[in-house]
């Protein structure tokens, strides 16, 4: 065998090695995994809607939410919001192809109403973690 053959299989087994890495990422652990490292603070909620979840963490005071599409990596537009009660909301808007966020505010002992979208699909909490 060739040098050229030996170097056309290394290229294709990385290629397939590559592939397989990506796959393994875009698992459905994914979205966990880096809304952990996005937001500090343990998962209180998931809030999933048709075309993504919202992950909201809370540490201390603190709640922190980011919004993730069932698809990721076509950019698409994206939205999350955070409201500490008493407080104006905010917001994280744009054409993302992963993530929107993470949006972090104090909230004390406040209840907080999250909110997120992907394309067309949306969800809105309501007053939670009272």
């Amino acid at each position: 065998m060739g040098s050229g053959a030996i170097r056309r299989r290394l290229t294709a087994g990385t290629a397939v090695l590559a592939a397989a890495g990506l796959l393994a990422l875009a698992g459905p652990g994914t979205a966990r995994a880096e809304a952990a490292a996005l937001c500090s603070g343990r998962k209180v909620r998931t809030l999933s809607f048709s075309t993504g979840a919202v992950h909201v963490h809370r540490s201390g005071g603190y709640v922190c939410a980011v919004t993730f599409p069932k698809k990721p990596g076509a950019r698409r537009s994206m939205s999350v919001s955070v409201q500490a009660r008493g407080s104006r909301p905010l917001a994280d808007r744009g054409s993302y192809a992963h993530h929107a966020g993470p949006v972090t505010v104090h909230a004390g002992h406040r209840c907080v109403r999250v909110k997120g979208s992907v394309g067309r699909g949306s969800v809105a909490s309501g007053w939670i973690l009272c």
